[in-house]
């Protein structure tokens, strides 16, 4: 989504619906994978969610017409772990991301513009220990050092044991260490019988790294970041040039 599909100003191309629409005639899936919470982006495609295949929370939630394919939660003794962690991190702000809803201690009005973003059901409380419900994943939001290099530190150690994933500028996410995007899309594939060869992905980002690697059209973005181009077998133009449409056109008209 971010970086990708849509542009700069968070736009997308009014252009991607009737592709859409044209690749559902032909028996073709169109996917969100995105880091960002399945409700947020089930409200970015209003009129066409319920033939959409959602790939949320970096892989963790995976959805289809209602149906769980996949949910892979943090263990809860984990989830407290990482929250009194973050707690140590200076200039952050935490997110417990839960199935139900996002949940965090923060009333920062510059961090509460960035939820509003990407998080559609969210909720201010007092204690994120307290919270019952399914961990999707931890996020930290640094708005001032950046991610990686004011809150990826702290969590270094862990990227053998977890998906420790510099997901943005300002972003990052921990969750289980089978939760990616990559094996999400895997199990979709096994799903519904699809196999890499008939699989196209775009992505900018480090939490696309493992998706480039489960299809053979794999794109990255111009504006991707060296890890990515380096993971696809091919490239497009930027996030802001179209580059998902400009690709998506030239298979449409040969379908």
């Amino acid at each position: 989504m971010d970086g990708t599909l849509l542009n700069s100003q968070h736009e997308m191309d009014p252009r991607v619906l009737s592709l859409f629409e044209t690749f559902k005639k032909k028996g073709v899936l169109f996917a969100a994978a995105s880091g960002r919470q399945l409700y947020n982006l089930e409200n970015r495609f209003p009129t066409i969610k319920e033939d959409m295949l959602f790939l949320a929370e970096n892989g963790s939630f995976v959805r289809y017409k209602g149906e769980e394919l996949l949910l892979q939660a943090l263990e809860p003794e984990w989830v407290k772990h990482f929250i009194l962690l973050a707690r140590e991190v200076p200039d952050s702000h935490i997110i417990f991301c839960g199935k139900s809803k996002a949940w965090t201690e923060s009333n920062d009005p510059r961090f509460l513009a960035e939820v509003h973003q990407y998080f559609d059901r969210h909720e201010v409380v007092d204690d994120l220990l307290q919270v019952q419900d399914d961990c999707l994943k931890v996020t930290l939001c640094n708005l001032d050092k950046g991610a990686a290099l004011g809150s990826f530190p702290y969590f270094e150690k862990y990227t053998e044991e977890f998906q420790v994933k510099v997901s943005g500028k300002i972003w990052l996410d921990i969750s289980h260490k089978l939760a990616n995007k990559g094996r999400a899309l895997e199990t979709v594939q096994k799903h519904f019988g699809i196999t890499p060869e008939e699989t196209m992905v775009f992505g900018d980002y480090l939490n696309d790294v493992e998706m480039m690697k489960q299809a053979s059209f794999s794109f990255a973005m111009a504006n991707a970041m060296p890890e990515v181009k380096e993971a696809a077998n091919y490239e497009t133009l930027s996030n802001d040039e179209g580059g998902v449409v400009h690709i998506l056109e030239r298979v449409a008209a040969d379908l």
